[in-house]
């Protein structure tokens, strides 16, 4: 039995629908990736999975269970951090856990706390505020945040489209290692294809919208830990990128038509501008010129 489990899901907000027939199911300790050009629907999909919107038609399971509502077993990453700004990097994570575990004693929702920014390396960081921080610690204490709920499946809605590439591929190797060592349930929302090849098990492709679908899965077979220098010499790295790449730029082409349009010339005849500026008349239309005859004495 599939850990998530989508089924015929459609979702529109009063036009054409976002997303349309949307089918996946994703095992336990599996970290899938969803690639697609942006606006497709890829927020819209974590949304629901999220519980955050529901659909319109079809269902969200989680271990068997629909998902109507938010809830702690789905921990969710942000591309923007939404971290509140007056509040410290261990008091950001501790409106989380004192929300998930209520009846836990106060040492040990701040050790759960402690753990989380811990894990994602910034415990020299705890007591700053988001201010103090650069993007790629931001972004760190938002999966901590999330780490810190010990959901049941994580959900990283592009959490490094906005970061540098240095601090981007910093985290990447963050979420890897975070990975191996819980091997929870990801799904990793991405428009990078390198980035999906470097840590998912399996990349699924989003059709353009509206009316976007799940294309077909790519399994990853790719050695664990990846290594980016070597995977750029790996025969099964250049295949794979290169048969989503081309997936992907023809679900581009296919978008493509023949606009036809009839163009109609305004109804004015221009000036002589070759003519001295005073002796020049205003433009006339065609209706307006009058035929006269004029005679000659010879």
């Amino acid at each position: 039995m599939s850990f998530l489990e989508i089924k015929n899901v459609s979702k529109g907000f009063g036009g054409p629908p976002v997303l349309s027939d949307i089918n996946l199911s994703i095992g336990r300790g599996e970290f899938v990736a969803i690639v697609g050009y942006s606006g497709s629907g890829k927020t819209t999909l974590i949304s629901m999975i999220a519980g955050l919107t529901r659909p319109d038609t079809g269902t969200v399971k989680l271990n068997d269970l629909e998902i109507t509502a938010p809830g702690p077993d789905r921990g969710v990453v942000f591309q923007n951090y939404s971290l509140l700004p007056w509040l410290t990097v261990a008091e950001n994570i501790a409106l989380a856990v004192n929300q998930v575990f209520p009846n836990h004693s106060a040492e040990k929702r701040r050790q759960i706390g402690d753990t989380a920014i811990a894990t994602v390396n910034l415990t020299p960081a705890r007591d700053k505020l988001p201010r103090e921080l650069s993007g790629g610690m931001r972004q760190r204490v938002s999966v901590a945040r999330a780490l810190a709920m010990d959901p049941q499946i994580l959900l990283l809605d592009e959490p490094l489209s906005a970061l540098d590439a240095l601090t981007r591929a910093t985290l990447q190797d963050e979420f890897e290692r975070i990975w191996e060592k819980d091997k929870k349930t990801v799904v990793l929302i991405t428009n990078d294809v390198d980035e999906a090849l470097l840590l998912a098990d399996r990349i699924i492709p989003l059709t353009p919208g509206p009316g976007a679908t799940l294309g077909p899965s790519f399994k990853v077979s790719l050695d664990r830990p990846r290594d980016r220098k070597a995977l750029n010499h790996d025969p099964e790295f250049k295949r794979l990128r290169a048969l989503i790449t081309t997936e992907l730029l023809g679900y581009g082409e296919r978008r493509k038509s023949t606009v036809r349009q009839k163009l109609i010339l305004p109804d004015i005849l221009p000036e002589n501008l070759e003519l001295p500026r005073t002796d020049r008349r205003r433009p006339l239309r065609p209706s307006e010129i009058k035929e006269e005859t004029v005679p000659l004495n010879s």
